[in-house]
């Protein structure tokens, strides 16, 4: 029972891709390319000589990530027993490892390319995701259905439409990642409190070509440590992101009830119930819903990080080793099992159109009013004759359609025929077409600039 750990996100969510990502081995290779860049920007800037260079890139991978943990435990400090154990294979070349350096240079930037990786994974599901919804827009963009405000009947929709809304609301999640990266992804190489001071006039060319060697621009300025609003910019996307699927799996849960069942989780299970034999339940949607909740809780943690005393303290640490491998773990397990709901989710057109004619026809009531409004009626004079005639439709359980006809008032406007043409939903569905191909051309923009 060894490898199931406290934390499912060991062994339960989450990919073996992102996993290996985040582990603390990829994070200790991570501070040795940052220390061995460091040396680079060393040399190219005059500090030691050249030479060093090609003899610390002979012998790095000597260094073993197990000797800098054991060191780490004789030594209580991370960075320092990552400089003892490179001192170890480097030789002569150790005594200009971590020069000028502070632990947060080496710390902050290995971060970063953690997380650049990291993205990179988070935005290739991410867009597997929108493409498979594009392609649900474009299936079912004629496929007519209740739409429903307040949990209550509104106006006819496609579930076409519905589709394409999520398309644009996780396009924009995709473009605030690829926003946030310009400001998230850079390295941090400025010495104890920023100011470069053990480089003297040098600094500048350290940073530059210790960070050009790693294919990262600088921040600007900085104190020990990379300004943390980044990092909170990070989990709070990630907590919109999460929020949006969320959304998404609500949505598939409520047309899922058996009343409604208009479309479904598709995801086989052997068992729904371990009592009741015929339940289906949308466990992968409320799984998706549990986790999201974890993630809008971690924003909280986030921001408390970036009020730190002076030029930095050490409370966003120890916050931050759980914080950031424990929301990127969680969005991954709620991307790969959104993209599984879509890939499995069945729809019940048949039920859409039965569901569409439950309240018989009162929700195409706008469509008269509408209609009467252009015939010269005023609207709130037809507004309430109208609620009057749909309060007489539900007191009697007749067809609306068969009210309005009968009506004396809305006669004395609307033929027979233009009553009936108003009554169908297919009539009334306004600009669906051009708002569904508007937002699928906003995904593929959004996805081909970034």
């Amino acid at each position: 029972m060894d490898k199931y750990g406290v934390c499912p996100l060991e062994w339960r969510y989450g990919s073996e891709e992102l996993r290996r990502i985040l582990s603390y081995e990829n994070i200790i290779k991570k501070m040795i390319e940052v220390e061995v860049a460091l040396l680079i920007g060393l040399a190219n800037a005059g500090i030691i000589p050249k030479d060093i260079v090609s003899h610390v890139e002979k012998c790095v991978d000597k260094v073993s990530v197990e000797r800098v943990i054991q060191l780490e435990k004789e030594l209580g400090h991370e960075v320092m027993a990552l400089t003892v154990a490179l001192g170890e294979v480097l030789g002569e070349a150790s005594k200009y490892v971590h020069l000028g350096a502070t632990s947060n240079d080496i710390i902050d930037t290995a971060w970063i390319l953690v997380l650049r990786e990291s993205l990179l994974c988070i935005k290739s599901k991410l867009r597997n995701i929108i493409e498979r919804l594009i392609d649900l827009a474009k299936r079912y963009r004629d496929c007519i259905m209740i739409g429903r405000t307040h949990g209550q009947h509104a106006l006819p929709i496609t579930l076409g439409f519905k589709f394409a809304n999520y398309v644009y609301e996780l396009s924009r999640s995709y473009e605030r990642i690829c926003d946030l990266e310009k400001r998230l992804i850079r390295g941090k190489i400025s010495g104890a409190v920023g100011t470069m001071a053990a480089w003297g006039d040098k600094g500048l060319d350290v940073e530059k070509y210790a960070l050009q060697t790693l294919n990262l621009e600088p921040h600007i300025i900085s104190t020990q440590v990379a300004p943390r609003d980044g990092f909170a910019e990070l989990i709070s996307v990630i907590a919109i992101l999460g929020s949006q699927l969320d959304r998404l799996a609500i949505e598939v849960r409520e047309l899922m009830r058996p009343e409604i069942m208009e479309i479904a989780e598709g995801v086989s299970r052997k068992v729904g119930s371990s009592t009741m034999p015929h339940k289906q339940n949308p466990i992968t949607c409320e799984k998706i819903s549990g986790l999201a909740k974890i993630l809008r809780s971690l924003v909280i943690a986030s921001l408390e990080n970036i009020p730190l005393w002076h030029e930095r303290d050490l409370t966003n640490s120890s916050s931050e080793r759980i914080l950031i491998p424990h929301t990127l773990l969680i969005l991954d397990e709620i991307l790969n099992s959104t993209l599984l709901v879509l890939e499995n989710l069945v729809i019940y057109p048949e039920n859409m159109k039965k569901n569409l004619t439950l309240l018989k026809g009162i929700n195409m009531a706008e469509s008269i009013l509408v209609r009467l409004v252009r015939k010269g009626v005023p609207r709130l004079v037809a507004y309430d004759h109208l609620k009057h005639l749909i309060n007489y439709a539900r007191s009697t359980g007749k067809e609306f359609e068969d009210v309005l006809i009968n009506d004396e008032f809305v006669r004395k406007y609307l033929s027979i025929n233009e009553i009936k043409e108003a009554m169908r939903p297919e009539n009334y569905l306004g600009s669906i077409d051009k708002l569904i191909d508007r937002a699928i051309n906003y995904a593929y923009k959004i996805m081909k600039y970034c």
